[in-house]
């Protein structure tokens, strides 16, 4: 695949529209928890139900990936994202203007959340593997780095429009409602525009249930990617769910009030996204790092990151310590992503793309209750959870032979994939390559 191709560009967009609204949503998260008058943990809490059903239904999308095309799976899981934030946003302005109970709106806000749960994870890992199909191995980092910076784009995209959408009519809910809309644009694009040319594939013995294979996620060749990938996103968790929190909290000190919060809150994340993409659009394409490198640098910042947020007071010392972090987490994420699809046969790229995207749901399970919960019995407490976390990954980085050693060479890894063409008795609705 030609990273410049408008498929891949499709691809890029679809990753962006996805983060810019769930970063959206995190950045007007808290203040709204606030207006409603709700625990911090609760909020934070209210929500892991989406993270489990994430965790839950990813290895479901990437074997229907593969069953099924990954064109049609991104399109299922844009019509998720689309449902959900619509629905976030319609019961949040309930809520706000008054229309329900503030239990009843917060209710359905968990529900929209869930939608999301369910089939949040389907776009990316459809994603991931359409470009892994069409990639050879010494594109692939490259290409992992450039699909992830999409992300990174998307958290400086997101917390920079939300305070414009927070209007008069629509007020906190109004980012929702903005990017529902986006969402169905990029569906209809999808629809319209991504090409196919999809096989349909037999899912790799690591990507079913059957007794005969135990699971990807036990497999040498990607549990210690696995275990790194957990420690890095749960620590960011911790991060992304305390920060604004966090910035009230700091604001408030200097007579702030919760509801004026909201753009200084999106300061914070804009800042922390400026970082992942300096690091993803620039240092990692200008230092040509490997996989193991990256994985390095990255868990060794994101703890530097944490340290700042203990030692450093105050709402820019807060902004700081977030975007170093920020830049950490921007080295690490595509590394072991890179370095998990570069460990596995071609065949398998659908499973370990779903077991990696599976990350994202188990990181905000757990991770970010705990947190919220540290930060209400005292302040530094997430941050030094995230010290040790980071810690952990930083030392398997040179513990671990596999990671240290970085992807083997596996047969065919020099080869470049052809396109794959649907039989001709079968062209199917989304057409020919």
């Amino acid at each position: 695949m030609n990273l410049r191709s408008p498929a891949f560009a499709i691809l890029f967009a679809v990753s962006l529209i996805a983060a810019a609204g769930n970063m959206g949503l995190q950045s007007v998260l808290p203040t709204i928890g606030r207006e409603f008058g709700l625990r911090d943990t609760l909020v934070a809490g209210a929500f892991a139900i989406s993270a489990l059903m994430w965790t839950l239904t990813s290895p479901y999308w990437a074997r229907l990936s593969d069953k099924l095309g990954r064109k049609r799976v991104i399109m299922i899981g844009l019509g998720g994202f689309v449902a959900s934030m619509g629905g976030f946003g319609l019961a949040a302005s309930s809520g706000l203007e008054g229309w329900l109970a503030v239990l009843v709106a917060f209710g359905l806000m968990a529900v929209a959340r869930t939608v999301y749960g369910v089939f949040g994870s389907a776009a990316p890992i459809a994603s991931q593997a359409y470009v892994a199909d069409r990639t050879s191995p010494g594109q692939r980092t490259q290409a992992m780095s450039l699909l992830a910076s999409a992300q990174g784009l998307g958290t400086v995209v997101g917390p920079t429009l939300a305070p414009v959408f927070i209007l008069p009519f629509v007020g906190l809910a109004g980012p929702m409602h903005a990017f529902a809309l986006f969402g169905g644009i990029m569906l209809l694009i999808v629809w319209l525009k991504l090409p196919s040319g999809d096989a349909v594939r037999t899912p790799s013995p690591s990507g079913r249930k059957a007794d005969a294979a135990k699971g990807l996620w036990k497999d040498p060749r990607v549990r210690d990617y696995l275990i790194y990938g957990l420690l890095v996103t749960g620590a960011q968790a911790i991060n992304i769910s305390v920060l604004g929190f966090h910035i009230i909290d700091e604001l408030a000190v200097e007579g702030i009030t919760s509801g004026q919060t909201a753009s200084f809150i999106s300061i914070a994340m804009l800042a922390g996204a400026a970082a992942t993409l300096m690091v993803q659009w620039g240092l990692i394409p200008l230092l040509k790092l490997q996989a193991a490198d990256l994985m390095r640098w990255g868990a060794a910042l994101a703890l530097v990151g944490n340290l700042m947020s203990i030692v450093s007071p105050g709402y820019y010392g807060v902004v700081v310590g977030y975007a170093v972090m920020s830049m950490g987490v921007g080295f690490a994420r595509p590394g072991f992503t890179a370095g998990s699809s570069l460990s596995v046969g071609p065949h398998e790229q659908g499973a370990v793309a779903g077991l990696m995207m599976s990350l994202a749901g188990l990181s905000f399970l757990a991770p970010p209750v705990i947190g919220v919960a540290l930060y209400e019995l005292t302040e530094p407490a997430p941050f030094i959870a995230n010290v040790l976390l980071l810690a952990a990954a930083t030392a398997l980085c040179f513990v671990s032979t596999r990671l240290r050693a970085g992807p083997p060479d596996l047969p065919g890894r020099d080869e470049t994939p052809s396109p794959e063409t649907p039989p001709a008795s079968q062209p199917g609705p989304e057409g020919n390559r």
